[in-house]
C-alpha cells in the first residue's frame, strides 16, 4: 500500500515564498508509486486549504496556491488529520514550513496532540532552534564555542535605545550583525560598521520580531554540515559558503545567486572531525530528530564557533542541506524517503511511553 503523505507548506511567515519553493521541489521528487500525496496549503493569512490528491508532478508554485472554494476551516481539517485509517487521513505529515508558525514548534505541537507521525524536529527542539537567543544559551550550557552576542526586547529598546546601542558597542564592537531572534533565511539581517548603521539595523530587525540578537563579527569561513537521524545521528560532508557580496543575506541566498557553494569544503581531516563532533553535540543538546543543518565559523588558526542550527533548512535540490547529502551519496528522493522513515521510527518509539499509572 502507498504511504499517505500530507505536505504542509506556505504558512503565516515572512518565509512563505521559500516554503512554496520547497513544496514544489519535494512533490516533484517523490515517487508517486510509493506515496499518496495530499497537499495542504497554509495561506499568508493563516488559512488552511486542503487540495485534491496529487497524481503527478506539478509545474509551478501557482498550482499549489489553492482557491477559497477548496478551503476548509482548521477545525474541520483537524479531525481529518486525527482519524487515522479513514478516507482522507494521513499516515505521516511532512511540514515544509520555514520560520514562525511552522518551524517553531507550533505546528509540531498540533501534530503531537493529534498523535500523528511527522517529519523533522519535535516541539522543544523546533522552538529552541527557532529562537536564536534560547538556542545560543543552550549551546553555551553545552560548552559549545560561540562568538559573543547580546539580545534586546523591542519595548526596552523603544524606552532607551541609546543604552542598547552602547551595550553593543562596549560588549561586541564593530562590525556586528543584527538579526531577528525568530526568523530564518537571512530575513531582516544587517551588518553594521558604525552607530548609524546599527540604528537602522535595529529598526529593520524589529519589524520581524519583538526580540533581536546582535552577534560579534569575526573574520572566518562559513562552513556547514548536515545532520540526519534520531538517537544516532549521522553527518554529511562539510560545505563552505562563499558570498560574492559582503555577507550571506536573503538576496544572496534566493534571488541573485551571488554565492558560491564549495562541496566538499576544503578543510583538513582534523577540522572536519571537530565540526562533526560539534554538530552532533548541538543536535543532542537541543534533543533534535530527523534533520538539522549546523552552521559554523572557521577561522584561519583552526578555531571553530557554532553559529546556529536550522531545524528546517532550505530543502530544494539546490539548497545546501540536500546538496551536502548528495555529496555524501544520498540523493534528493532518497533523502526525503529517509526522513519519512525516521519520522515513523520516532513515532513508534513514542508509543512505548506509558501515560497512565
Amino acid at each position: 500500500m502507498k504511504t499517505k503523505l500530507g505536505l504542509l507548506y506556505g504558512g503565516k511567515s515572512a518565509e512563505h515564498s521559500v516554503s512554496m519553493q520547497t513544496a514544489l521541489a519535494v512533490i516533484n521528487a517523490l515517487d508517486f508509486e510509493k506515496f499518496e500525496i495530499h497537499p495542504v496549503y497554509i495561506t499568508e493569512q493563516g488559512q488552511w486549504v486542503k487540495g485534491a490528491l496529487l497524481n503527478g508532478p506539478v509545474e509551478t508554485v501557482k498550482q499549489l496556491e489553492f482557491s477559497e472554494g477548496e478551503s476548509v476551516a482548521p477545525t474541520a481539517l483537524a479531525p481529518t488529520l486525527q482519524t487515522k485509517g479513514e478516507k482522507g487521513s494521513f499516515d505521516v505529515i511532512f511540514p515544509l514550513l520555514h520560520g514562525p508558525n511552522g518551524e517553531d514548534g507550533t505546528v509540531q505541537g498540533l501534530l503531537e496532540l493529534l498523535n500523528l507521525p511527522y517529519v523533522g524536529n519535535g516541539v522543544l527542539s523546533s522552538s529552541a532552534g527557532m529562537d536564536k537567543v534560547i538556542m545560543k544559551n543552550i549551546f553555551a550550557q553545552a560548552g559549545l564555542s560561540q562568538v559573543n552576542y547580546s539580545w534586546f526586547i523591542r519595548s526596552d529598546w523603544e524606552r532607551d535605545s541609546d543604552t542598547a546601542y552602547e551595550t553593543v558597542e562596549k560588549k561586541l564592537g564593530y562590525p556586528c550583525f543584527v538579526k531577528p531572534a525568530n526568523l530564518g533565511s537571512s530575513v531582516g539581517i544587517s551588518k553594521c560598521r558604525n552607530r548609524k548603521e546599527l540604528e537602522v539595523a535595529f529598526q529593520e530587525a524589529f519589524q520581524f520580531d519583538r526580540k533581536v540578537i546582535v552577534e560579534e563579527g569575526i573574520t572566518a569561513r562559513e562552513v556547514e554540515i548536515g545532520v540526519l537521524g534520531n538517537d544516532n545521528p549521522e553527518c554529511s560532508v562539510a560545505g563552505e559558503i562563499v558570498p560574492k557580496v559582503d555577507f550571506y543575506d536573503y538576496k544572496a541566498k534566493y534571488e541573485d545567486g551571488n554565492t558560491a557553494l564549495i562541496i566538499p569544503a576544503e578543510i583538513t581531516e582534523q577540522e572536519y572531525a571537530m565540526l562533526k563532533e560539534m554538530a552532533v553535540k548541538a543536535f543532542k543538546a537541543l534533543d533534535c530528530s530527523g534533520l538539522v543543518r549546523a552552521d559554523f565559523f572557521l577561522t584561519k588558526d583552526g578555531k571553530a564557533y557554532i553559529n546556529e542550527v536550522n531545524t528546517m533548512p532550505g530543502f530544494t535540490p539546490f539548497s545546501m542541506f540536500p546538496l551536502l547529502w548528495k555529496h555524501t551519496d544520498v540523493d534528493y528522493p532518497s533523502l526525503i524517503e529517509r526522513l519519512v522513515n525516521l519520522a515513523l521510527e520516532r513515532h513508534e518509539e513514542k508509543q512505548k511511553i506509558k501515560y497512565t499509572f
